[in-house]
């Protein structure tokens, strides 16, 4: 399936639920939950909020699951004002390789671990 086939099912599904008058403000909402929710996941998996390490794998689920409700929410803003993912993402691509090519990506991220890890 791609991008733009998931987002042509979702806009029919939303729609067959009577969901796809939601305001975008609203579904901004929503997503803004969703990103805690995720926080919260990766507090957890960095060891900043506990987390019984028997449940990594549970946690990572529940990581994914957070995942996939935002994009859901992403999609109903995108579906608002008829935003098709497959053309943002070829037009992130090529913002992206036009800003960082190898080489800078590969300093910056140098740089990150040298930050991270200033001793060595």
């Amino acid at each position: 399936m791609t991008f733009d086939d998931y987002q042509r099912w979702f806009k029919g599904y939303d729609a067959a639920r009577g969901l796809d008058s939601d305001a975008p403000l609203e579904s901004l909402a929503h997503l803004s939950e969703e990103v805690g929710e995720i926080a919260t996941h990766l507090l957890r998996l960095n060891g900043v909020k506990a987390m019984d390490a028997a449940r990594r794998d549970e946690e990572i689920n529940a990581l994914a699951l957070e995942l996939s409700d935002a994009f859901v929410f992403l999609t109903k803003i995108a579906n608002s004002y008829g935003i098709g993912w497959e053309a943002t993402i070829q037009h992130a691509i090529a913002k992206a390789e036009a800003r960082w090519d190898v080489r800078d990506g590969q300093a910056e991220a140098a740089r990150r671990n040298r930050a991270r890890h200033p001793d060595g």
